[in-house]
């Protein structure tokens, strides 16, 4: 009958859409759950302060058009920053951070990192005078000649 070969689309949407809608929300319902294990493993952590060096500085760089109902678009921009410290026992951490923070260190530098787990708390960096660069370390010496 050619009636009866159109219905097989409803059929096939009727089956379909509503396996896609379920998987869409358990993966958000997913992300949603591993987010709040993390939060609460690191509330349960201590909080730490050690020594670090910062050995690498990176940017993420997020962005998203949208077309605008009166035809324009729109462009919105997210940076997210990171920083990757060296305790001394070797293991290397990395910490998403603000710009602020990013802005005040750069690679090399020392000082004590605090951190709760996953979570970035602060880092004070330990000042650096000429003369007192590590062995084998790019720095300018600024002593007077």
């Amino acid at each position: 009958m050619p009636g009866d070969s159109s219905f097989w689309m409803f059929d096939f949407f009727g089956k379909v859409m509503p396996i896609f809608f379920v998987a869409v929300i358990g993966i958000i319902a997913v992300s949603v759950g591993r987010g709040l294990l993390q939060w609460g493993r690191n509330n349960k952590q201590p909080v730490l302060t050690v020594d670090s060096r910062i050995v690498s500085k990176r940017t993420e760089i997020n962005q998203r058009h949208t077309h605008e109902p009166n035809d324009q678009m729109t462009s919105h921009t997210n940076t997210v920053y990171y920083i990757t410290f060296e305790v001394e026992s070797g293991d290397r951490m990395e910490f998403p951070v603000s710009g602020k923070q990013f802005g005040l260190c750069a690679e090399g530098d020392t000082g004590r990192l605090t951190f709760q787990g996953t979570r970035f708390k602060g880092f004070e960096r330990r000042m650096r005078f000429a003369g007192e660069a590590e062995a084998g370390a790019r720095y300018r010496n600024y002593e007077r000649l």
